[in-house]
């Protein structure tokens, strides 16, 4: 699938979604929009996945100082 943004991926999971929903497709049909819906969903969670990555957190230190911290070592801390 080209490169498609986040927003107009979930708009045209969405779409999707109803139209599986209404239950008039062909068998041929709901099958390929059934794809399509999992093909985007996989690109809505690796772009999800990504901008985590990228998000920094403020935390309080055990000094109760603020500091930041990258979001993958705040989740092994919250995990720990």
């Amino acid at each position: 699938m080209a490169e498609i943004k986040f927003e107009e991926a979930l708009k045209r999971l969405e779409k999707i979604v109803q139209d599986l929903e209404k239950g008039d497709l062909s068998l041929d049909e709901a099958l390929k929009k059934y794809q399509e819906g999992i093909e985007l969903s996989r690109i809505c969670t690796q772009r999800l996945e990504s901008a985590k990555k990228k998000i920094d957190i403020l935390t309080k230190n055990k000094k109760g100082e603020f500091e930041l911290k990258p979001w993958d070592e705040v989740k092994t801390t919250e995990e720990a």
